[in-house]
């Protein structure tokens, strides 16, 4: 850096001293946050991700600010989703803004995966699958097509978690 005598650790990725790196990456820091984990749960979605401003804390996750209280008097917002349930080797794609509800009517054994999407997603899923349909009813066979697509829906996450998110979103943007 002009005018400073001290050398610059890295030269060959960024050619300034560790101070004045320090000193940018605060200034970075302040600008567009800095990652770092909230000291406790967010208490609209859950996470422990955050991102550290000069004026507080948000949530990494839903962007809620932290320590703030949602407000108890609002009813949640509506996600509507598809969800993909498992029993025995069929699956039901079917549609529901309140899933809890939902799958306390439904036999299952296992909850695959959720989607965001409406009855639109849903009756595509349906025609998507189509060859795997038992009659005319929401449940079809297992197949590998509908595996392959419920791995990709789930990536390896928690349908639960990915629920708590989008509700969470949807709360913190209205």
């Amino acid at each position: 850096m002009p005018g400073c005598a001290d050398a610059a650790a890295r030269p060959e990725l960024i050619p300034l001293c560790a101070d004045h790196l320090a000193l940018a990456a605060e200034v970075e820091g302040s600008v567009h946050g800095a990652a770092d984990v909230l000291p406790a749960p967010c208490r609209l979605c859950g996470s422990r991700l955050g991102v550290r401003f000069l004026s507080g804390r948000v949530c990494a996750v839903c962007e809620w600010p932290y320590g703030e209280q949602p407000d108890g008097e609002l009813p949640p917002p509506r996600v509507d989703v598809v969800y993909y349930l498992r029993f025995r080797d069929r699956v039901k794609i079917g549609t529901t803004a309140n899933p809890r509800q939902r799958f306390g009517a439904i036999r299952h054994e296992e909850l695959l995966a959720f989607e965001r999407g409406d009855r639109r997603v849903e009756h595509r899923r349906h025609e998507q699958f189509a060859a795997d349909r038992a009659g005319s009813s929401e449940w079809f066979a297992y197949s590998d097509a509908i595996s392959s697509h419920v791995d990709a829906l789930a990536a390896g996450v928690d349908p639960w978690d990915r629920w708590r998110r989008w509700v969470a979103e949807a709360t913190a943007t209205a």
